[in-house]
């Protein structure tokens, strides 16, 4: 068990700002509203700020359409090139959730990460890609094809997964043996409206606990930035949940957001805890990589 009377690594402390927000039909007012949000984020002491999943329409993926197509854009783009002047005046680290379109008839799920300095340091393509009711994003989204990824941004080594992927313990797993010392998960997700008396509470139970498990489970920071508002768009529509979070090194809830609301978390968060944690939980040291090799096969018979 960890041992609380070994000295510890000295603090880093870093803010972390994530922008919950309910999304207008319209791409150039939320793109507004979320530049805005993360100003004042920045104004506020936020030094790493995460947009929503693909802020800058409502979820389209309700309903398999082809007009939807004409919402990606490329990257660098409009957006990105927004928040990188945003980002440049602000020193200020932003992940940005955008619909990529990287050519012709091939779009992916896309978080653009942006340096204090105005760079953008790469992009990482959702892997994990969902088909359930209301969320057909297959239709939309090829996989994605970079792996999992790390960057050492200007106020610490983070980690970017996007929604479907943050259900899947190998993904966080191999981000973090990067070094990320924070994952960031840019989420959209909510209840079918028909279904959430029955079930809404341990929908969202499940995906609160296995979050802060891989938190625990990789001695890293968990930050969740989900959206709010029923959309409607096919049928009931979708009523995110928001209740976006951040998840301490042992799994614990340091800050959580609202239910309905438009808010802002800003989060201290002392970095120097994660190498606190994995020295004294030392999951990844008794790892028995040797042992691992089913992981690669769809199942073992």
């Amino acid at each position: 068990m960890m041992n609380h009377s070994k000295a510890r690594t000295s603090e880093r402390i870093v803010k972390v700002g994530l922008i919950q927000s309910a999304c207008s039909p319209d791409p150039a007012a939320n793109l507004k509203h979320a530049l805005a949000a993360a100003e004042h984020a920045a104004r506020d002491g936020a030094q790493i700020i995460c947009m929503q999943e693909l802020f800058r329409s409502q979820y389209f993926c309700q309903s398999e359409d082809y007009q939807h197509f004409q919402l990606a854009e490329p990257i660098p783009g409009p957006t990105t090139q927004a928040f990188q002047k945003l980002a440049k005046t602000k020193r200020v680290v932003i992940i940005v959730s955008l619909f990529e379109k990287r050519t012709s008839g091939l779009y992916h799920n896309t978080a653009a990460v942006i340096d204090a300095d105005g760079s953008l340091l790469g992009i990482y393509r959702k892997m994990h890609i969902p088909d359930d009711p209301l969320y057909y994003e297959k239709f939309y989204f090829t996989p994605g094809d970079l792996g999992f990824r790390a960057w050492q941004t200007r106020y610490g080594k983070i980690g970017v997964l996007i929604c479907w992927d943050q259900w899947y313990p190998e993904a966080a797993r191999l981000t973090a043996l990067q070094g990320a010392e924070i994952l960031f998960y840019p989420t959209a997700i909510g209840w079918h409206p028909r279904e959430k008396a029955a079930l809404g509470a341990r929908q969202h139970s499940a995906w609160e606990t296995v979050q802060r498990a891989h938190a625990i489970a990789n001695g890293c920071y968990v930050a969740v930035a989900n959206r709010v508002g029923h959309e409607k768009l096919s049928g009931d529509g979708i009523e995110f949940w928001g209740q976006s979070f951040v998840a301490g090194t042992t799994g614990e809830i340091l800050a959580k957001a609202s239910a309905a609301e438009n808010e802002t978390l800003i989060v201290p968060l002392d970095l120097g805890k994660v190498d606190d944690t994995r020295t004294h939980w030392p999951f990844l040291r008794d790892r028995r990589i040797d042992a691992y090799a089913g992981l690669t096969q769809r199942l073992i018979d």
